[in-house]
């Protein structure tokens, strides 16, 4: 079948892509590693011997970026509904994390450890109608945002995708106050056309 005009447009845009290549170069499995790259350096969010989770993790990206700065002491925990090849430092659960089995295996892994960081960079398959997407996407920020307060340890963080639109701004005001300090991002790796941003929670201080 013969490639549309709109997805010939996106795989030149995206093999031409700066990150796309370094990632290549890098041995990160997308560029979205980058993503998470830049919002550590902002906000020091990881550090050696942390307990991380990451929602929504295949392919990988930030589960690798993760391991690599908690190191050997530290754990990574990836979660997704999509199949996930392995990698060094992380143990993955396979499933929707949203159902009781699949919770109940995160936390057999956690194994009481405290979670230091819950992070997201979930986004739902677009239909490219605004009224279905934007609901699904704060959708899926809202169930992160649950996860995260079942699990973090006082002081920890979130970090979570989020497409402006209706309901974000309703849904920022309600979820800052769980945080001392609580911003939004633009990484530069992020694609500017994208609508994308995230949410930085730091010292989240219980419900």
């Amino acid at each position: 079948m013969a490639r549309s005009k709109t997805s010939k447009h996106w795989l030149k845009e995206h093999f031409n892509d700066q990150y796309v290549k370094q990632s290549q170069e890098d041995g990160y499995r997308s560029r979205a590693s980058y993503k998470l790259l830049e919002l550590h350096k902002k906000d020091k969010l990881i550090r050696r011997g942390m307990t991380v989770i990451d929602l929504g993790a295949a392919p990988g990206g930030w589960s690798q970026v993760a391991a690599e700065l908690v190191g050997d002491e530290g754990m990574v925990i990836a979660s997704d509904i999509l199949p996930m090849d392995m990698l060094a430092g992380v143990d993955f659960v396979q499933g929707d994390f949203t159902e009781d089995a699949v919770l109940e295996e995160i936390l057999r892994v956690v194994d009481r450890r405290p979670v230091d960081l819950v992070i997201s960079d979930m986004a739902p398959n677009m239909s490219g109608m605004a009224d279905i997407d934007q609901p699904r996407a704060m959708g899926l920020v809202e169930l992160a945002f649950d996860l995260a307060h079942q699990v973090l340890s006082p002081e920890g963080a979130f970090v979570a995708k989020v497409f402006q639109g209706e309901g974000s701004d309703t849904l920022m005001r309600d979820m800052r106050k769980y945080y001392n300090s609580f911003v939004s991002r633009k990484p530069e790796s992020s694609r500017a056309r994208s609508r994308e941003i995230y949410w930085v929670g730091k010292g989240f201080k219980g419900l």
